[in-house]
């Protein structure tokens, strides 16, 4: 299959199975970062008592709220809207980051509930004052082998992820041209519109 082709539930099904994955290499702080949010999405999902249809709603919230804690959505969201970002009132801001962050979360829990063991490995780390790049590679049960690199920064201490990169293939990059399709193609309001829509359909596949 060609990179170019690959879709975007690929990235985000790998983008959560590393953070699953253990490490065995020698890591600095974005590495030791992200691995204690694979601590504590194991424990959750290891955790006997939120594993009953019941308790689906906490298992997901306290999942929700360690990704949080990683993931910088709010950075996510503006580079992937890219020059319409600075056309939007504040407002308007608010609105695209909160919708691009309860679409994004819904997607990668998913991904970590039907999670399955991967062969995974840090390949290096590269660090640039306040930014990093955590490069690593992912071999899959069916033997298909993908590189998988996180972008983070650093913000009062902790390294939040701002772009996952999968096979050369940036999250941010690839929203980004579906959103300014959108846009040209129609409008910003016809954007929000589409992924107001998305948020309540995967809603109702959750109840």
């Amino acid at each position: 299959m060609k990179k170019e082709n690959k879709p975007m539930f690929v990235t985000l099904l790998l983008l959560f199975f590393s953070l699953l994955a253990p490490s065995h290499s020698i890591a600095g702080a974005p590495m030791d970062q992200i691995r204690a949010s694979v601590d504590k999405m194991q424990a959750i999902l290891k955790n006997p008592q939120l594993r009953s249809a019941a308790k689906t709603r906490d298992r997901r919230d306290q999942l929700r709220q360690t990704i949080s804690a990683r993931f910088d959505f709010s950075e996510m969201a503006r580079r992937s809207l890219g020059a319409q970002w600075r056309k939007l009132t504040p407002k308007e801001q608010e609105e695209f980051v909160r919708i691009y962050t309860d679409l994004l979360e819904r997607a990668y829990i998913d991904r970590i509930e039907s999670y399955s063991d991967e062969q995974f490995a840090y390949v290096r780390e590269n660090l640039d004052k306040n930014y990093a790049e955590v490069q690593s590679r992912i071999v899959t049960n069916k033997g298909e082998e993908f590189s998988l690199n996180y972008k983070a920064h650093l913000i009062n201490a902790e390294w939040k992820v701002y772009d996952v990169v999968v096979e050369n293939i940036s999250l941010v990059n690839n929203y980004r041209s579906q959103f300014n399709r959108i846009i040209a193609n129609s409008s910003y309001e016809e954007l929000v519109r589409r992924m107001k829509e998305k948020q309540i359909e995967v809603a109702g596949e959750k109840k």
